[in-house]
């Protein structure tokens, strides 16, 4: 069974830090390509990044790059995202999403992360 986890999520100050990971399982990690994405209160969801399968192709959404970080370990089945200078208006759920061979697409639960003061 495809299983995708994602935890990390909280409450920070505008400026902070928060890193989110995405555990996965029941299909072949290492060959999947793996991405994060978000949704506001009211908008659709939106593209944050991905990362190929060997880590050395990463793709990031205009409003997070150079502030955003993607990585994966494929020794723990984990995906993470390293989010810094935070802005309200990163405030939103954020899934893991993984398409991997065997016609798997597969989401996560979401984990919700705010920013206020």
């Amino acid at each position: 069974q495809v299983q995708l986890v994602e935890s990390g999520g909280g409450l920070v100050q505008p400026g902070g830090s928060l890193r989110l990971s995405c555990v996965a399982s029941g299909f072949t990690f290492s060959s999947s390509v793996m991405s994060w994405y978000r949704q506001a209160p009211g908008k659709e969801r939106e593209f944050v990044a991905s990362i190929g399968w060997s880590a050395g192709s990463t793709r990031y959404a205009d409003s997070v790059r150079g502030r955003f970080t993607i990585s994966r370990d494929n020794a723990y089945n984990t995906m993470y995202l390293q989010m810094n200078r935070l802005k309200p208006e990163d405030t939103a759920i954020y899934y893991c999403e993984a398409v991997a061979p065997g016609r798997i697409d597969a989401w996560g639960q979401g984990t919700q992360v705010t920013v206020s003061s």
